[in-house]
């Protein structure tokens, strides 16, 4: 008898970046009504299970909304918390759950609580950020405490001239880190969760979440063995030349969200709630201990597993990638997978057109819960965006990873604005990508061998089938261009063949073809067209 499962293990999650989604107000930006509006694409359309927003919450947007100025409300440019708890009352009639964004290792420099840190060195809450004297050379220069750099470039520590201390910044000088070894500190950010766990919200993805803990004794970075090893991008010529053992990553992390497991744990008697920890880990054997133990505490439900964005377009590596991380994972544990999301390159961009929908069927097939980044069920592709209108302080400093390009308004129609805005065109946040008049929901949905047709097929056939939903995963050996796994259940077993090059492959399978990349009838299980995948039930 197949083992019932929560929601968050077999449902497909959205991510939707607020202020590209949809704009109700004509500011040029999207906002939480706009999310509302398209809540019947979401549920019916398409029929995802859940929707997980970026930041909302009020903020100087130097980070865009990744510097927090108020845990507890929301940015009046996205609406206001009555806008939140309707679209939150209006997801859940619709059956789709809401995680929303907790960014617990630094704040805005505008926020009321470091704006009383900084204001003198006995301030009640200056141990509530990371502040040190400078360090001196033998010339009687000021130097950092350390050489941590920030993840944006450039030293992570800022000098403060009024109280003549340096405070830690990892990203940008404007987001100071929070001391999460002052108990009070811990104290007011469980109560943030709380908040918004009374109003309703199914969960939470914590940003950066292994960032949160440094090294207590705070020891420079050593040299990096081998630069940027254990990055899946660039960062920099000076942080990728150190090795990050000591400003991220302390295993003191683990016992702190332990303690927000079991505050998660207080609201789930009503519904299961979910933390989704963002953690650039790609050893699988760390990453699995972001779960926690049943013994010794439970951390996340789902620990992000980023470890297929930086694989290169081979069947090969990316069964490699799936199989050491199902043999790391505890046998309790649920994998997740992920494959675009605010901060990568769109797929389609990556990968090409047909491949994209290669990736859209091992996403959608592999065992556990995937992360959808809204547009990529279009097809949607990197904007250029234009020097003097890049936004990312990320790629101000590192160009070639500028995330604006994966961050542009989503694409609804062929009118103005890709019916994303009625704002004039040069007044919306970002620039549209100039293939909208066909890449777009409207234009998709009349078209059934569309990108938005694939995924509709694909999510349909996913909450169908039991060996999706519960089954077990196993690869297969094959030809060497093709990724061939078993998904298995009590009462059904399918073949999941996806074709890596641009030449057919010959196999030797046999069953119904239940759906083909290609969405046409010409499919056939003994041969795989270039870049196609199927999904084969077997007799």
């Amino acid at each position: 008898m197949t083992e019932k499962k929560l929601w968050w293990q077999t449902g497909v999650v959205y991510q939707i970046y607020p202020r590209s989604y949809m704009d109700t107000t004509t500011s040029g930006m999207g906002d939480l009504p706009g999310i509302s509006a398209k809540l019947d694409y979401l549920s019916e359309t398409l029929g995802v299970d859940a929707i997980w927003l970026s930041p909302f919450y009020p903020s100087p947007m130097k980070d865009f909304g990744y510097d927090v100025a108020d845990y507890c409300n929301v940015d009046p440019r996205f609406g206001t918390l009555a806008d939140f708890d309707e679209l939150l009352t209006n997801a859940h009639q619709r059956g789709i759950k809401l995680i929303i964004d907790w960014v617990p290792n630094h704040s805005s420099d505008q926020h009321p609580w470091f704006i009383e840190s900084r204001s003198s060195r006995n301030s009640p809450k200056r141990d509530w950020y990371v502040w040190r004297d400078p360090k001196f050379d033998e010339n009687g220069n000021k130097l950092p405490p350390n050489n941590w750099q920030s993840l944006f470039g450039g030293i992570a520590w800022e000098w403060d001239e009024k109280t003549a201390q340096y405070y830690l910044h990892s990203f940008v000088k404007e987001q100071p880190d929070l001391n999460w070894r002052n108990p009070e500190v811990q104290a007011a950010m469980y109560e943030t969760l709380r908040f918004w766990l009374k109003r309703g919200v199914d969960g939470f993805r914590v940003d950066v979440a292994h960032f949160i803990m440094k090294d207590p004794a705070l020891r420079d970075n050593p040299p990096a063995q081998i630069k940027g090893a254990a990055m899946h991008r660039s960062h920099g010529d000076a942080y990728d030349s150190q090795s990050h053992i000591h400003d991220h990553g302390h295993p003191d992390s683990h016992p702190i969200y332990k303690e927000v497991r079991k505050i998660l744990d207080e609201y789930s008697q009503t519904s299961p709630r979910v933390s989704v920890g963002e953690i650039h880990i790609f050893e699988f054997e760390k990453l699995a201990e972001f779960y926690g133990t049943p013994e010794e505490g439970m951390e996340f439900h789902l620990p992000f597993n980023f470890s297929l964005l930086k694989v290169a377009w081979h069947a090969a590596q990316f069964r490699a990638q799936v199989d050491a991380y199902e043999a790391a994972l505890p046998a309790w544990a649920t994998p997740n997978y992920v494959l675009g999301n605010h901060d990568e390159g769109r797929i389609a961009t990556r990968y090409g057109e047909m491949q994209s929908r290669v990736a859209a069927m091992m996403l959608l097939t592999l065992r556990g819960t995937p992360t959808i980044y809204y547009g990529e069920e279009l097809g949607m592709t990197d904007v250029l965006v234009p020097p003097e209108k890049r936004l990312d302080p990320y790629g101000l400093s590192v160009p070639e990873h500028g995330r604006d390009r994966c961050r542009t308004p989503m694409q609804w129609d062929s009118t103005k604005n890709a019916g994303f805005s009625k704002a004039e065109t040069d007044a919306l946040w970002l620039p549209i990508a100039e293939n909208f008049t066909h890449k777009n929901v409207a234009t998709e949905l009349a078209d059934p061998r569309s990108h938005l047709a694939l995924y509709r097929q694909l999510l349909a056939l996913r909450k169908e089938s039991e060996a999706l939903q519960h089954g077990t995963y196993r690869s297969l050996d094959t030809v060497p261009n093709v990724f061939l796994y078993e998904r298995q259940s009590e009462n059904e077993t399918l073949l999941i063949a996806l074709n890596f090059s641009e030449k057919k492959q010959d196999l030797a399978l046999e069953g119904n073809i239940l759906l083909s990349t290609y969405l046409d009838n010409k499919a056939n299980p003994q041969t795989l067209r270039p870049h196609e995948g199927l999904i084969i039930q077997k007799l």
